[in-house]
This record gives structure tokens, C-alpha cells and sequence, in this order.
């Protein structure tokens, strides 16, 4: 009987008209606001930059929100203090974490609730059939009514269910009294398959305050599967008399012929921006609607990525300045890759078939060249830094005058782990976890076993404990060179 009302519950909202509706508020002022960014430079070196930790939680439904929840144990759990009176973990360290689909469950409700993420996420979320209470909610008649409103979709239920039981209705003014780690939660634009986050410097671009708005809307919008819920909108304000493009958009839309992705990262965000056509016109209503995060970066590391390549991101800033001594990036991916059984049947795929297939494929396909790219750009640095010292040190033994090299030399240190580094039969029985949000126990509690114990046997990362422990600066043996060394 169960099983029969839930399969009622999501025909019925399957079945329902699309609608919108908008929860996001104007800007107030002229200026930028100082909502939900991350923590401003200070006028001297801050401590809490010399280890920069960045984690991004992948999306993968509840598989990869259980998944990420063990990779967050294992670093809660590993000490990296060498003073017996300084109790000080390696999750304390983390600066950052970007989170998609089933992993911003993971990274927003931490960033929200901190240690005691511990003690109540996997009652909150994990061990719940969010599946189906979302279907029990949608055959509750006054739902139905509610769905058929032009004001209430099938998204807002989701959010709905979310704000109440799981973000306990908390909005980013809360995220935003806790600036470490940042949390950077990710959709996907429908109009440009732009990533947009749920930070106040994107939020600036659709001229929105950030500060009152849902962390539960967030978090629905970036697991926002398409066909399963409906877009969330949200209104783009139109810009003030005399507005400029900020520098970053101005020099990236020049940079077409010299820098693609970077000219494509300026016109995505271009696009969010509503600009009246001239002063003497009203200006016209613009909406964003945004579905699922992975369809864009289903890594969640593109943003971590930006943020490090970008001279005026919150990393690169923070490396030009000197601050940052040693950069961490730690990928926890929950991608599946079932068994292939599409060419052992004569029979053409079917409608729902090519759907799941369409939706997916690219998702995959981007994520490893996101995993390519990510390990190049962060690693790459090391190399540089090494060929640049190594020339110096036989030109000075030429007498000859060294080149210049990097202002500050920074480690660098990247980590991924999945399920594809597992022996058989392990590996096809975690890679072949259905991407949905009900799991059974048993299921949760492989997932966030694994998790842990594959970031506590990844090579690199016991190098990068022991680089910590036996450090007594970390400006001491910058010569070292290799990932995460």
C-alpha cells in the first residue's frame, strides 16, 4: 500500500502543470552588499589561510550525500596537531566546500550546524525516504490544490519539505555567521547552462539580496533533476541608471580569441545581469530558472577551480598575496557506472531510456574533464615552481642573472577519491548504488565506511598528514616538491 500511494503521489506530480514563483528580494541601496562572500582579506596575514583546505562534494542523490558525510568523518577524525594540548583536526582547516545535488545536502547543512552535524544528519536526511514523503505530501489534497496555483510548483514542495525538516528554516544570514568553511551550493542555468552559486557575488548580478533567502531553496534548485521537479525562478532586478560591468566580466568578454573559457564564464554571467535597453525605456521583468547543478558540473569543483585561476578570486587573491602556503583540494566523487546493457538488447532504447541517458552522459563526460583540469591547474604550479628553481640554481653558477620566478611559492596538494579505485566485486557493487534519495541502512552505512576508508588509504593523503605533523613551519623545506608533499 506503500509503495502504491508514493507511485501515485510522484504520477501526480509528474502529471501537473508547471508554474513559477519567486522568493528572492531586491538589493537594497546602491552599493554591493556584504551578505554571503567569502571572509574579506585582512590588513595582515591571517593564520587560518596558510592551510587552505577546499573540499567539493559531488552530486548522486542520497549515495552521494552519505558518501560525502564519510569523507567529512575521516577528516574530523584525523588530528593533525603534533601538541598533545591543541586538539586540532584536519576538517578545522577546511576553508571551503562546494557542494551539488546530493552532496550540497551534505556541504550546506554542515556549513549550517557545524560538530553537530555529527549527531543529527543522518537522521535528518540520510536515513529518511525523502522520496517518498515528497510523494505523500504531493497526494495530500490541499498540496494538490496548492500544484495547481500559478504561485506554487512542484520545486517548492521539495523546498518546502527541506526548510522543515532537514535546514530547520534557516535562511544564508546563518551560513553567513559562520564565514568558514564557505559554502558554495551550485545550479545550472536553463537559458545558458551557466553555473550559477548561491553567493551574494552572483547574487549581485541579478541585483538580489542573498542574506534572507532559504538555504532549503538552494539546496532544492541544485538537485533540481530535470523532469522530476520543476525549475526554481528567480527574478533578476533590473541594474541602476549608470551601471558599469564589473572589471572581471568587461576583460573576460574581450578575451574571446586569447581565452574561450574565459570569455564564456563573462558572457554566463553577463546574461544573469537585466540591463535596462536605454534610461528612457521602463525596464522589463527577467527571470532565471534554474535546474539541477549537475547538468553544469556535477564536481561541484569548477567554482573551487574559479575561485583559484581568477586573480580577484577568493584563492588566487589569497596566493598573490602571500597568505596561502599550502593549497588542499580534496574531490569526493559518488559517480556510478552501472553494468552497460544497452548493446546486449536487439530492442531500441526506449523513451525513459534515452531520457536518463541524455541527462547523464554529459554529466560524466564533463566530470572528467573537470577532474583532468583540476588536477593540472593545481598541481601544475609545483611543477613551475621547481623548473623555475632548478634554472636559477645553474645560472648562479654561471654568474648569470637568475630569471624571475614566483612571488611567493606555495604546496599544493589534490585528492580524489571514488568508488573506482575499489577491488572487485566492492567496486561494482558501490558503482551500481541508483542515484535516488532513499537508501536502505545497510546501503548508507557501506557508503560512509568506504568514504572514510578510502580517504585514509589514498597515498596522498597520508603525505599530506605526515607533511603536517613533521612541518615545525610550513616555510621550512619548500624545496620539496610532488603532489602533496
Amino acid at each position: 500500500m506503500k509503495a502504491l500511494r508514493a507511485f501515485v503521489g510522484v504520477s501526480l506530480i509528474l502529471a501537473l502543470p508547471g508554474c513559477t514563483h519567486y522568493l528572492n528580494a531586491p538589493l537594497g541601496g546602491s552599493g554591493p552588499h556584504s551578505s554571503y562572500r567569502f571572509p574579506a582579506m585582512l590588513g595582515q596575514p591571517d593564520p587560518a589561510d596558510e592551510l587552505f583546505v577546499c573540499l567539493s562534494f559531488s552530486g548522486g542523490g542520497t549515495r552521494a550525500a552519505a558518501f560525502s558525510y564519510g569523507a567529512l568523518l575521516a577528516l574530523h577524525d584525523t588530528q593533525i596537531s603534533s601538541r598533545a594540548d591543541v586538539a586540532k583536526s584536519l576538517l578545522d582547516e577546511v576553508d571551503c566546500i562546494a557542494g551539488i545535488s546530493g552532496g550540497a545536502f551534505t556541504a550546506a547543512y554542515y556549513g549550517l550546524f557545524g560538530a553537530a552535524t555529527f549527531d543529527n544528519f543522518y537522521r535528518d536526511f540520510l536515513a529518511r525516504d525523502i522520496e517518498g514523503e515528497l510523494a505523500l505530501r504531493a497526494a495530500n489534497p490541499v498540496n494538490l490544490v496548492r500544484l495547481l496555483s500559478p504561485n506554487f510548483d512542484r520545486i517548492d514542495l521539495a523546498a518546502e519539505l527541506y526548510d522543515e525538516t532537514v535546514f530547520k528554516h534557516q535562511t544564508f544570514a546563518a551560513l553567513a555567521a559562520r564565514p568558514r568553511p564557505f559554502i558554495m551550493l551550485h545550479a545550472t542555468s536553463m537559458a545558458n547552462g551557466g553555473r550559477f552559486r548561491f553567493t551574494q557575488d552572483d547574487f549581485d548580478l541579478l541585483r538580489s539580496d542573498l542574506e534572507t533567502f532559504p538555504v532549503a531553496r538552494a539546496v532544492a534548485a541544485s538537485s533540481a533533476f530535470p523532469f522530476l521537479l520543476s525549475p526554481l525562478t528567480l527574478e533578476s532586478f533590473p541594474t541602476p541608471p549608470g551601471f558599469v560591468l564589473p572589471a572581471d566580466i568587461r576583460n573576460g568578454l574581450k578575451d574571446r580569441e586569447g581565452n574561450w573559457a574565459r570569455y564564456a564564464w563573462a558572457r554566463a554571467r553577463q546574461d544573469f545581469l537585466n540591463i535596462p535597453p536605454n534610461e528612457a525605456q521602463p525596464p522589463t521583468r527577467k527571470w532565471l530558472h534554474l535546474l539541477d547543478g549537475g547538468l553544469s558540473d556535477n564536481l561541484g569543483m569548477r567554482s573551487i577551480l574559479d575561485a583559484y585561476d581568477r586573480a580577484t578570486g577568493f584563492i588566487g587573491q589569497r596566493i598573490n598575496g602571500g597568505q596561502i602556503k599550502r593549497l588542499v583540494v580534496i574531490a569526493v566523487n559518488a559517480r556510478t557506472d552501472p553494468p552497460e546493457q544497452l548493446s546486449r538488447q536487439e530492442r531500441a532504447p526506449g523513451l525513459g531510456e534515452v531520457f536518463m541517458k541524455t541527462a547523464t552522459v554529459s554529466m560524466e563526460n564533463l566530470s572528467f574533464d573537470t577532474l583532468d583540469y583540476g588536477v593540472k591547474r593545481v598541481t601544475e604550479r609545483d611543477q613551475a615552481q621547481a623548473d623555475i628553481r632548478v634554472c636559477n640554481e645553474k645560472l648562479t653558477a654561471c654568474g648569470a642573472a637568475p630569471l624571475p620566478g614566483f612571488a611567493r611559492e606555495i604546496r599544493t596538494c589534490f585528492i580524489e577519491i571514488d568508488f573506482d579505485s575499489l577491488p572487485s566485486p566492492d567496486r561494482e557493487w558501490f558503482l551500481s548504488l541508483p542515484t535516488t534519495f532513499r537508501l536502505p541502512e545497510a546501503s548508507l552505512k557501506k557508503l560512509i565506511n568506504v568514504a572514510r576508508h578510502l580517504l585514509n588509504d589514498s597515498p596522498d593523503y597520508q603525505k599530506l598528514l605526515r607533511a603536517l605533523r613533521g612541518e615545525a613551519s610550513l616555510g621550512a623545506g619548500v624545496g620539496e616538491t610532488g603532489n602533496c608533499s
